[in-house]
């Protein structure tokens, strides 16, 4: 979960680093550093917190060189500080790494008993002396981490710099993402290719089991072993500017506003709502194969955990095929059934989320069909299902997730509405209806979005309560999930999802003149139900705050605060639903004066068990 970049070319690369780090930063902001060849010794500038305390350093102490690596972090072992801040030097050599070194006790034991002294908590540390010991006696950089990776178990990407060989960068990645930026005379190695868009978009993806040695005057890629691999290079369409604030206090912001682009982006060339066709050229499942599929599993983490709930619904309900939704770190722990027919389809913003990748090759191996719903090209979940389907979000910079989630519904949506008319359930018509309900729900996000001051003035009304209670029946209940996470993530507000069903099986006991109700009541199957449930929370006192359908004015009388929707179908409702509730928490957030886009504790791609 950490962010690494490593640059080796003619410039000076401490500039490069930095905003290379910058770029990366919400990938884990608890400490950052840079190791710079300078002077025929490696120098390094390193800080406990933001980017902004390690720029100061470098201010203080400047370090130039044309060689060097960079990291911010997401701490997993040993507290945030600045010893336990990447890079870590052992004698020759500087590392930074992502990832978990699980046997790292075992080493360090037989490191210390061989007189090495440690100066971290960190499992890292161990990496850096491993190659040290190895460079120490005379060992290429590149030999030397063949060597270490034989020795290391867990997860990595790792890149380590030498003083004794000017110029070269040697990377290697196990389970962790690692990919090279190609430029004119110089290269970049990051764990993600936003660090260095605003030089490249020409990029090689390592595949696990994979080193990279680079120097100015090329790359090389070769297995564990050291046999050369062929890598075919890709251009990546989204630019650097993308990934800038454009006006907007915070990515978040941004995020939100961009969803009905995203959507778009999303749905562009692979409907036809005049002839009930929809295209996914991605998405190898042929029609025998489709009319004998027995089940679908849907496998994801956190916010896209909530996407597959929902998912189940539309999969249900339009392709009449059974769904099971599992959390990508339960899944494989369960030694789960896989079936002949399963197709198991698996969730992920960044294409590189550790527990849904296991999970995704747990079923694999058990003989399942896979398909990933992803935003990041030529990610590892992307290229190790049998299918995908990119959502075309663009980056999604800030940690609580928007317009990926949005996107992901969106993609879901298609897939049930494909499946139902490759199945022969719905007919031409039936599909252009939903595909045309698609197609209006950009317009209808956007038109919402204009009232963000309406949601900004409950958010000031409720900035000061402790707890928030979140409800929903049916496809909206994923949603009342989502909301409540959104608002635990970024406010600090404890809030709880809830099924309104079930309200009055314990909740109901939290309920008093002091706790907000968020109730989801548009108009649709479980209107009646849902309203009945509101009247329980009123008639204990509850602050209610209903979203529902446009000009429904009972609701609006039986409510403290109102957030009217436009209409819409019952599948694209959760999707316009979440909308209010992104804005809300955002809002509450600001007033809280909190971190918006990087809230302590998180980080956006976990790529951790």
């Amino acid at each position: 979960m950490c962010g690494i970049i490593g640059y080796t070319g003619p410039d000076s690369c401490v500039e490069i680093l930095v905003d290379g780090l910058r770029r990366l930063e919400y990938r884990g902001y608890d400490s950052a550093g840079v190791a710079i060849q300078a002077g025929g010794g490696i120098a390094i500038r390193k800080s406990q917190g933001k980017i902004s305390r390690l720029m100061e350093r470098i201010a203080k102490e400047p370090v130039s060189g044309t060689c060097g690596v960079g990291h911010t972090r997401w701490a997993t072992h040993g507290r945030p500080s600045d010893e336990n801040a990447h890079p870590h030097l052992a004698g020759h050599v500087a590392v930074i790494h992502n990832g978990i070194v699980e046997n790292h006790r075992t080493l360090k034991e037989k490191m210390i008993a061989k007189g090495r002294t440690f100066c971290s908590e960190t499992d890292t540390e161990v990496i850096a002396h491993l190659l040290d010991e190895h460079v120490s006696a005379g060992m290429p950089l590149e030999e030397a981490v063949r060597k270490t990776v034989a020795e290391l178990r867990g997860s990595y990407a790792f890149l380590a710099v030498t003083d004794r060989e000017p110029g070269t960068l040697v990377g290697a990645r196990l389970n962790c993402p690692l990919v090279v930026g190609l430029g004119e005379g110089e290269f970049f190695l990051a764990s993600d290719l936003t660090a260095f868009l605003s030089h490249t978009r020409d990029v090689l993806f390592l595949e696990d089991g994979e080193m990279v040695i680079a120097t100015p005057a090329g790359v090389r890629i070769t297995d564990f072993g050291g046999k050369p691999r062929e890598h075919a290079s890709q251009r990546i369409d989204w630019s650097s500017s993308m990934a800038e604030k454009g006006g907007y206090r915070h990515f978040m912001l941004k995020e939100i506003h961009e969803q009905p682009r995203a959507i778009i982006d999303t749905l562009a060339g692979r409907m036809r709502p005049e002839s009930g066709e929809v295209f996914f050229e991605t998405l190898p499942l042929p029609v025998e194969q489709l009319f004998s599929m027995k089940k679908v599993t849907l496998i994801a983490c956190g916010t896209s955990w909530h996407a597959a709930l929902v998912g189940k619904f539309m999969i249900e309900g339009l392709a009449r095929i059974p769904v099971e939704v599992d959390l990508g770190s339960e899944y494989r722990y369960r030694d789960p059934m896989v079936e002949e027919g399963t197709l198991c389809v698996v969730l992920s913003q960044s294409g590189e989320t550790a527990d849904t990748l296991a999970g995704m090759r747990e079923a694999k191996a058990k003989g399942a069909t896979t398909v990933s719903i992803c935003n990041v090209v030529a990610s590892t979940i992307a290229r190790e299902s049998d299918g995908v389907i990119y959502t075309h979000a663009g980056p999604e910079i800030g940690v609580a997730s928007t317009k990926a989630f949005t996107t992901q519904l969106v993609a879901l949506y298609l897939m049930a509405i494909h499946l139902a008319r490759e199945r022969g359930i719905l007919t031409p018509r039936e599909v252009s209806l939903h595909l045309i309900d698609l197609s209006e729900l950009p317009r209808k996000i956007e038109e919402f979005l204009k009232r963000e001051p309406e949601v900004a003035a409950i958010a000031r009304k409720y900035k000061d309560a402790r707890d928030f209670l979140y409800l929903g029946r049916g496809i909206s209940y994923p949603i009342a999930l989502e909301g409540a996470l959104k608002l635990k993530e970024i406010s600090y507000i404890h809030a709880e999802g809830y099924p309104a069903g079930e309200m009055k099986h314990g909740p109901i006991a939290l309920i008093d003149e002091r706790m907000p109700v968020l109730v989801l009541c548009a108009k649709g199957e479980s209107y009646e139900k849902t309203f009945s449930n509101l009247e329980e929370a009123r008639a204990r006192g509850a602050r209610l705050i209903a979203v529902g359908t446009e000009g429904d004015d009972i609701l609006k009388g039986k409510s403290e605060d109102m957030i009217f929707l436009p209409s819409c179908g019952r599948y694209t409702r959760p999707i316009l639903e979440v909308v209010p509730l992104q804005l809300l928490a955002y809002h509450m957030a600001v007033l809280k004066g909190t971190d918006i886009d990087q809230p302590r504790n998180l980080a956006k791609s976990v790529t951790v068990e």
